[in-house]
């Protein structure tokens, strides 16, 4: 498990991300292109379709998802209240209900959405499976739930790193928490390093969609679910550091990746 991997860390970490999320951090790791590709998993092809983002942060997902459905039949869930104070201040996500929420333990009764849609959060979770299992039984039958979220490094020391920060699941991890949650009819989308420079083969990112096929739960997994009300410990607080750590390497690291990108696209 990786060291921001727990709910405490991941809260805390996005109190100190947050103001320079969406102009420094966000852009390098998560393109409106990326997004388009992935979205078309979620089949979002009716307005009125009731669709929950679940891991919303400042909105960047949700604005496309609006592109496709009415704003006012969509909820951003997220449980970082900083993120989602940003999401406040845009104006085309006004009309969005916005809930602070645990993805593992959704506030929302059976049956409640047509359209279930994480991008980019799957990697915070402590328990992927039971919060896989909860967009299954919050979706009506028949409705779509589409998880967008990161592949292994391919490079050792980007392995390490990543692998020390957070998840990052193997492309058959995913599908087996699809199909263990009752889901059918799965699609796979491989996606590209947004730098460029490599095929969407390579895998980068795995954008992952299911239909539910009965009403109600699915299997969850057994055990006691984290709380981001939990005590610090000096345990916590050496993993807190150290995730962070972890996580800010990247920021420089797809800064440069971006930059030689470019250099090379003007030779």
């Amino acid at each position: 498990m990786g060291l921001i991997q727990h709910k405490k860390e991941a809260y805390w970490f996005y109190r100190f991300v947050s103001p320079v999320y969406d102009r420094w951090v966000n852009p390098l790791f998560w393109t409106t292109e990326l997004r388009s590709a992935a979205l078309r998993l979620a089949r979002l092809d009716d307005r009125r379709l009731r669709t929950l983002d679940v891991g919303a942060g400042t909105g960047f997902s949700t604005a496309g998802i609006v592109e496709r459905v009415d704003p006012k039949a969509v909820t951003m869930l997220d449980q970082s209240p900083d993120q989602l104070r940003r999401a406040h201040a845009k104006p085309n996500l006004a009309n969005c209900c916005k809930l602070v929420g645990d993805a593992e333990a959704l506030p929302f009764a059976d049956d409640s959405f047509d359209r279930y849609v994480s991008c980019g959060s799957i990697e915070y979770w402590p328990d992927p499976a039971r919060a896989i299992a909860e967009a299954h039984r919050v979706v009506r039958p028949g409705g779509t739930v589409l998880v967008v979220g990161p592949l292994p490094p391919r490079r050792r020391v980007a392995r390490l790193v990543a692998d020390a920060w957070m998840l990052f699941p193997p492309q058959a991890q995913y599908r087996g928490w699809f199909e263990a949650a009752g889901f059918e009819e799965i699609e796979e989308l491989r996606l590209a390093a947004p730098w460029g420079g490599s095929s969407g083969e390579s895998g980068y990112a795995l954008a992952i969609a299911g239909r539910v096929s009965a009403a109600g739960p699915s299997p969850a997994p057994a055990g006691a679910v984290e709380d981001v009300r939990e005590p610090w410990t000096a345990r916590r607080l050496l993993r807190f550091a150290a995730g962070s750590l972890a996580g800010a390497a990247f920021v420089p690291v797809g800064l440069v990746l971006h930059l030689r990108a470019r250099r090379l696209r003007r030779s």
